[in-house]
């Protein structure tokens, strides 16, 4: 589990792809107080927030976040995971993910919703289908950033197969 000391780190991990990427479609670094504003809301809702560590420092970090403000989409959550640059290609991010996943069911989540930019790297679709995400659709031009439009892809995975609350 992440606390709130690891925010500086998380944020520093983040901040390389908002600046230099199109993963996430962020314009703007959020500081670390940002970074802990979302940790206290994401965790005082009940879901979790992961850090990896490597050799003693900070590898990676993934959270679920309410996938809509409204009430009846309480038991959906959005995933999120950023790997240092260092630390990619190690498998951490399916070690988070395994994780992020076990504690989403812990926390009564049933669907599970992730937003990939579509960036040509297929690395982020391809974790989450490994782990068993199902393609869901596909939001065409919804982002521009850095001079070029991007689509996202939806993928979603059921935690429970029963239709009961």
């Amino acid at each position: 589990m992440a606390d709130e000391p690891d925010l500086t780190a998380i944020a520093e991990i983040y901040a390389g792809y908002v600046v230099a990427g199109v993963a996430t479609f962020e314009l703007d670094p959020p500081d670390t107080d940002e970074w802990r504003r979302r940790f206290r809301a994401f965790t005082g809702a009940g879901l979790p927030f992961l850090v990896a560590e490597q050799d003693g420092r900070i590898a990676g970090y993934a959270y679920c976040a309410p996938w809509k403000t409204r009430p009846a989409y309480r038991h959906t959550a959005e995933t999120s995971i950023y790997l240092a640059g260092w630390a990619r290609g190690r498998g951490l991010g399916g070690t988070l993910l395994d994780a992020l996943v076990d504690r989403a069911v812990d926390a009564g989540v049933r669907q599970l919703i992730a937003v990939v930019a579509d960036t040509g790297d297929d690395a982020s679709l391809a974790l989450h289908r490994k782990h068993g995400f199902a393609d869901a659709g596909r939001l065409r031009d919804v982002g521009f950033k850095h001079g070029r439009w991007l689509d996202t892809v939806l993928l979603q995975r059921n935690l429970v197969n029963s239709t009961t609350a």
